[in-house]
């Protein structure tokens, strides 16, 4: 589905601190129509997603993907783990990257848009707020753990306020006291130890119910390996995991499982439920056991080490995009002086190919024992007791014969290596890698199992003020695949472990300090040509890397490069020399105790998964771990002590390393790394080379420290964005009230038991649907959604809405209030909003505490929106750049110009389902634009659907004040016209095409398209087939024959029930996709080794007549024409090898848990009501909600054959297009049939970092 919205992840209350401006912003999302989750067209973020495939896997702790285009680094996860808070239902990782758009300080796209992002900050200690007693238990602990920190306080401490009441002596050193006590650690935090070394942690959660996540983490990783070992540890991952037959048990229990290697360990994990109707207890043994067999019994058959080494060298292609190239750079310059520079996860593809059995067998040996890892289970388990023997009876046993704890030993590292990472003390063997000799070496390779006391172990070279050192030359890495200009400058540091009160202290006031940068950069260039594409400073931890890293990265068009550099540092210095202001203190505080609050509200709705990456990242670091709860009340401890001056002194340190430049004073940075193009565009001389010298860079850093600057103004920020005599004005005119929703019945007001489901319509023909819940506490999600999209953009205005949206989105304006005001309106009300436009709707969102009025400041700007919209020129021509070069970067990518291409066959070119061209936007006006997209919000076409903790009284108050008093519009008066949509009829030329991409390095990738219906049986052809469909029995009366028939009587009836029913489409796809999926991964992937990455899915449209189902397969050069012929023969096998009903009672599993999973999230439920009284949509009622499960339940393999015969599938109907990239690679790609040359200076943004190099995407 194509969309205008980027999904980011919640997280921590003090999560890592990064900033982001973008002028030419790449969120808004326009993904391609073909790949809905694969795809984002304004930044190449999904390019590389090292997550598992959408089969029910859940996704990694810590991918390797695009998103995470720096590093994936921790966030300072010492106050609670995440929250569905402002989540976009989206697994938080504990370990973020270094240019994903973090909550917390950035910006909102596009004004107060979003665009799927998140802000979340607001509300402010009062002066006279008093640090209170903390009451909490002690948390369980095992021996000897680092984090079993008391939760008592000293006396003395409660009742003082901060340092502004701090007068004596006595009170001062109380004061010092209370800063150096350690915070809380989680009360339900169990740690243990069995007596072959083995830790485990064991935290009970209720989210999701009958549930549990066990994680066994192996304390090895790519920087263990030896010269000749360049991903041996990646290899034993692959081979130990799909090599289990005890893990393969659990399929069909509804639990998933995958694995992922990086820098300093190995993680296997297993969601299970905790029983099912079949089994006869409890799963955990079962689980516990097949971990055990993964880690620490492999079988390394070599039949299983020949498919992963086949797997794995196509995983190694399909990695090597460009922006995997960038991570490597930027790891290898930041860490040049240790083995982190050289010790990618993936490996090296000659060694690969040699090792046998016996040498994986040999570093498994080494490096794979109890004392060695650790174990996590969080989840639905309340018998600790019960767990731990559990634990002991699986693991007690292992390893104990050959054991022996081997006393750390004095390294060059010293004190330093301990005050990185929490002391191990069993199990360990002293020594660094690099620092032994080659005699002790090749005995610790063949004789010891050892563990090492740091991880990961290595030794850095710090950036430390006043140990001045000649700054490294910037490094400059070039190819022609970039085509925009970007630079990263490091600083690297110490990891401070968060433990005590005074190093929360500090991270609060790092957060305040950080979090006004990109709010100051936005407000000064506001142009419809800055010199800059985005601007972003990021401060976070890394436990795969051992360091702190702070990181300035600017990105611009190369013909602005200069310039961009200088705007950056200017804006840094102006920061740190003049500090944040008062307001701005008050602000940023504010924001982060409220978010807090709301955080701690939700300590019961955090998912299992997300509480345990964030241990397991804390551990990593030798944070503390608290829970919300405890977070909040520390954070509001810490709060009422910190001052403007010491705030301003903290914040200055971070950025010394920029400010001060070249002063002897300021830390040198570690690396200062240009990724840039081999050739640009220039008006009137077309293709010209790119030059640039490591001095200009200099040159450009140094014009920045001497540019004049002034003291930050303060911004006045409304309080409300309707003032109470407008509304009072508004209602006395337009008198807004509740109309029947149903005519017949003449119901105002309809109400569904079962789901809880409130139907409502205005008077002024906006309909609304609500639901009250408590899932998450303090929280709501609302959600307009406008009938039209992009199908409605003409001939005579192609692109039309997809600008305007965006063009909307940039402005960000809203009656008289500036995009400031209205950005810092959201942040004190902690609103995130967004905006996107798919192929059929418009939809906006806003997610919203009900602390404060927060809903009601969320009707109110909606209610401007839709009243007081303001479209600005300069916003317009920002939009039109953004896709202008998107277009032109569409030829440097493989992945985007092998799906435009097939995107343009398979619909005829209709430029609608693709990226607007040159030619068609540079002929859009900005009145043109805001026609396209006012014109669909007329009332009768918009949708409202509103989820949270709020009461009747107060939803009902905000819809009728605030949505009530929206001018009426009818649709009458504005018909929506659409242009056919139709797949272009057979050609043999167009039906199976190639793209080729130059490049230094080999790819390839393939996709298979086809036909299919929507997702309520209408197909393009204009046939009804729900209407045919209780008659048909397209395949399977044989199955009949088979069953009793009494049973077959029963499953008639329920047949009867699901082939009537409106969803029966919907349902029946569903099903038919997991299994696809399934056989495609045996196939393609594990029996033929064609493939690392190979997944079917399906674009079922509900206002369009029409669908497409699209297969995506990575491949080599050599083998993607096996591999697309091989999926073709699944795809069309389904009649020769004949769906099994144990295929699709998994398959039935899989998608009842996800539901099962997500039932208790409010964008979920946001998802069902959608449609519910939308006219363009007739077939959507509430039975399509209440009767889900039981309609999947209901389904039968020849329901789901019903569906297959609906796939067109044979030749003429099929479109597929293979890319191939590599030095001996075809013609050229191009984007478009168009001959058009694009303006020049319009570049898409390349995202930068070094994420995807630390780790492998997970094994399956």
């Amino acid at each position: 589905m194509q969309s205008s919205a980027i999904v980011f992840n919640t997280k921590p209350i003090l999560a890592s601190i990064h900033t982001s401006t973008s002028c030419n912003h790449s969120k808004e999302s326009s993904n391609s129509a073909l790949f809905p989750a694969k795809f984002n067209r304004t930044r190449l973020k999904k390019a590389i997603t090292l997550r598992p495939p959408q089969n029910g896997c859940r996704s990694r702790l810590c991918s390797v993907s695009s998103k995470t285009s720096r590093r994936l680094c921790s966030e300072f996860k010492e106050l609670s783990p995440h929250s569905r808070l402002l989540a976009n239902s989206q697994r938080v990782s504990c370990f973020h990257s270094y240019n994903r758009k973090k909550i917390g300080v950035k910006r909102f796209t596009s004004g107060f848009f979003a665009d799927k992002s998140t802000f979340h900050l607001t509300k402010s200690l009062p002066d006279n707020a008093e640090a209170r007693k903390i009451q909490v238990p002690h948390a369980s602990v095992g021996p000897e753990e680092p984090h079993a920190a008391s939760t008592t306080w000293p006396d003395g401490v409660t009742e003082k306020s901060g340092l502004d009441i701090v007068d004596t002596e006595a009170e001062r050193l109380e004061f010092e006291n209370f800063l150096r006590f350690e915070i809380p650690s989680h009360p339900k935090l169990h740690r243990g130890q069995l007596k072959n070394g083995l830790r485990y942690l064991i935290l009970p959660n209720k989210v999701p119910n009958n549930r549990f996540e066990a994680h066994m983490e192996v304390h090895v990783g790519s920087i263990d390996e030896e010269d000749d070992e360049q991903g041996i540890a990646h290899m034993i991952e692959h081979v130990a995991f799909l090599g289990s037959k005890k893990r393969e048990k659990l399929l069909g229990t509804g639990a998933r499982s995958n694995a992922y290697t990086d820098f300093h360990h190995t993680v296997f994990h297993i969601h299970s439920p905790t029983s099912t109707k079949d089994s006869e207890g409890d799963l955990l043994p079962v689980v516990l056991d097949a971990l055990n067999e993964i880690a620490f019994h492999p079988k390394f058959l070599s039949s299983r080490v020949e498919k992963e080494r086949r797997a794995i060298l196509s995983e190694l292609q399909m990695m090597n995009t460009i922006e995997y190239r960038v991570d490597c750079q930027l790891l290898q310059y930041l860490h040049s002086e240790n083995k982190l520079s050289k010790r990618f996860p993936i490996g090296l593809e000659e060694q690969i190919k040699k090792w046998d059995a016996d040498k994986i067998r040999k570093f498994h040996e080494r490096w794979y024992f109890p004392a060695n890892a650790t174990l996590y289970i969080v989840g639905d388990i309340d018998d600790i007791p019960k767990t731990v023997n559990h634990i002991e009876a699986v693991f007690g046993k292992n390893g104990m014969e050959n054991e022996a704890s081997v006393p750390p030993t004095p390294s060059a590292f010293g004190a330093m290596a301990s005050f990185l990472v929490p002391k191990l003390t069993v199990g360990l063997s002293g020594g660094l890698s690099q620092e032994r000799s080659s005699v002790s070496l090749e005995q610790s390779k063949n004789l010891r199992r050892e563990r090492h006391a740091v991880r990961p172990p290595v030794q850095h070279n710090w950036s430390i003020p006043g140990s001045y050192t000649e700054p490294k030359p910037p490094q400059i890495f070039q190819h022609e695949l970039l085509q925009n200009f970007s630079i990263n400058m490091f600083c690297k540091i110490p990891v401070n472990k968060v433990r005590t009160f005074g190093d929360l202290r500090n991270v609060l006031m790092k957060r305040i300090f950080l979090s006004a940068l990109h709010f100051r950069i936005n407000t000064r260039y506001q142009s419809s040509n800055p010199p800059f594409t985005s601007v972003e400073l990021d401060h976070s931890d890394s436990g795969r890397e051992g360091c702190t890293v702070t990181t300035l990265t600017v990105t611009a068009e190369p013909r602005n490069w200069q310039n961009a550099i200088k705007v950056a540092v200017q804006e840094v210095r102006r920061l740190k020399e003049f500090g944040v202001t008062n307001g701005e203190l008050a602000r940023y505080l504010d924001a982060l105790l409220k978010d807090s609050e709301q955080l701690a509200a939700m300590i019961d709705n955090v998912s299992s998964v997300d509480n345990l990456d964030f241990i397991m990242e804390s551990d990593a670091l030798g944070h503390t771990v608290m829970d919300q709860r405890q977070g909040h009340e520390s954070l509001v401890a810490v709060a009422s002590t910190v001052t403007l001056e010491e705030v301003n002194s903290v914040g200055a340190e971070v950025l010394e390393f920029i400010s001060d430049f070249g002063k002897p004073s300021a830390p040198s940075p570690a690396a200062i790394v240009a990724c840039v193009p081999k050739k640009v565009h220039v008006d009137g001389i077309g293709e010209t080379e790119f030059k640039i010298e490591p001095e200009e860079i200099l040159a450009a850093v140094e014009a920045g420290l001497k540019e004049p600057i002034e003291a930050e103004p303060e911004l006045e920020i409304p309080k409300e964005l309707v003032s109470s005599e407008n509304l009072q004005e508004l209602l006395l005119q337009r008198l807004p009230s509740f109309v029947p929703v149903d005519q017949e019945k003449k119901m105002t007001k309809v109400y569904d038991q079962d789901t809880g489901i409130v139907q409502r319509r205005l008077s002024n023909g906006i309909p609304v649907n609500y639901k009250i819940s408590k899932n998450e506490a303090n929280c709501g999600v609302m959600r307009l959604i406008v009938g039209g999209g992009r199908a409605s953009e003409t001939d005579e205005a192609k692109g039309a809405v997809i600008v305007g949206v965006r063009t909307l989105s940039e402005g960000g304006r809203v009656g008289n209030f500036s995009r400031e005001q209205v950005e810092l309106f959201c942040v004190n009300h902690l609103i995130n909003c967004s905006l996107e436009s798919t192929e059929e709707f418009i939809s906006m969102e806003f997610r919203f505490t009900l602390r404060d009025n927060g809903m009601r400041a969320a009707f109110q700007l909606l209610h401007m929106v839709l009243e007081q919209s303001v479209w600005l020129e300069d916003a317009f021509d920002r939009a039109k750049q953004l896709y202008l070069s998107y277009y032109r970067s569409i030829p440097k990518s493989l992945e985007r110009s092998t799906a435009h291409k097939l995107m343009l066959a398979m619909l005829g070119g209709d430029e609608r389902f693709v990226e607007p061209t040159p030619n068609s936007l540079q002929h859009l006006t900005l009145e043109q634009v805001k026609d396209a997209v006012m014109s669909q919000f007329v009332s009768d076409n918009m949708e409202v659907s509103i989820v949270g903790d709020f009461t009747e009284e107060d939803i009902e108050s905000c819809i009728l004040e605030y949505l009530g008093t929206v001018g009426e519009r009818r649709g009458s008066e504005r018909p929506q016209k659409y242009s056919p949509i139709m797949f272009r009829p057979y050609t043999a030329d167009l039906q199976h095409q190639q793209v080729f991409l130059k490049d230094t390095d080999e790819r390839a990738c393939a996709y298979i398209a086809g036909p299919a219906p929507n997702r309520w049986g209408f197909t393009f052809e204009g046939k009804n087939l729900l209407e045919s469909v209780i008659n048909v029995s397209a395949f399977g009366e044989h199955l009949k024959s088979e069953e009793q028939p009494s049973k077959l009587e029963n499953a008639d009836k329920v047949q009867g029930k699901l082939r009537g029913h409106p969803l029966f489409f919907a349902i029946t796809m569903g099903l038919l996709q997991e299994i696809i999926n399934s056989r495609l991964f045996t196939t393609v992937r594990d029996s033929l080794g064609l493939t690392y990455d190979v997944s079917f899915e399906l674009n079922l449209f509900d206002r369009l007549e029409l669908g497409w189902y699209v297969i995506s397969v990575t491949s080599t050069p050599e083998k993607v024409h096996k591999a697309v012929d091989a999926c073709k023969n699944v795809l069309r096998g389904l009649h020769s090898n004949q769906i099994a009903p144990r295929e699709l009672d998994r398959a039935r599993r899989t998608l009842l848990m996800r539901h099962e999973a997500e039932i208790k999230s409010n964008a979920y439920w946001l998802g069902l009501m959608a449609h519910l009284q939308a006219t363009s949509v007739p077939r959507k009622d509430i039975s399509c909600i209440k009767e889900l499960i039981s309609l999947y339940e209901a389904a039968t393999v020849e329901d789901v054959y019903v569906a297959y015969e609906q796939l067109k599938i044979d030749e003429n109907c099929l479109f597929s297009c293979i890319g191939i990239a590599g030095s001996q690679a075809g013609e050229p790609v191009t984007a478009s049939t168009e001959d058009i040359e694009l303006p020049e200076g319009l570049h898409n943004v390349i995202p930068v970092g070094r994420g995807s190099s630390t780790m492998t995407r997970p094994t399956t």
